[in-house]
């Protein structure tokens, strides 16, 4: 199943509530993340610009779509960031394929 690292920044009013009623965030997206018939690898608070990172595994782009919307309008964030993650053997045959296109990037010398 597809990796998928989530990275939330919250806003004001969600800092309040969690220092008012502290809680464990990954926990509590848990059930929605399952719901779409994925799973949470493992989260973290974090600082620096996003405030929550978890790894995720759902089952596709549409699902990592619809829990990073879910984040967005739930209205606690002030950013979601949603990277689609590769194996390193997946990575390596990326490379692979890179290689074998046949892509030819513009120069300075080719001529419009």
């Amino acid at each position: 199943m597809p990796l998928f690292l989530t990275q939330v920044a919250y806003n004001q009013e969600a800092w309040q509530a969690l220092i008012h009623d502290p809680q464990n965030r990954i926990d509590a997206i848990r059930p929605a993340i399952e719901k779409l018939g994925g799973k949470v690898i493992s989260g973290y608070f974090a600082f620096g610009d996003y405030d929550i990172v978890a790894m995720l595994e759902l089952p596709d782009n549409v699902a990592a779509a619809a829990i990073a919307i879910a984040f967005a309008a739930g209205g606690a964030c002030k950013s979601v960031k949603t990277t689609p993650l590769l194996t390193t053997a997946e990575g390596i045959d990326a490379l692979k394929k890179a290689a074998s296109t046949g892509y030819k990037p513009v120069t300075a010398a080719a001529s419009a």
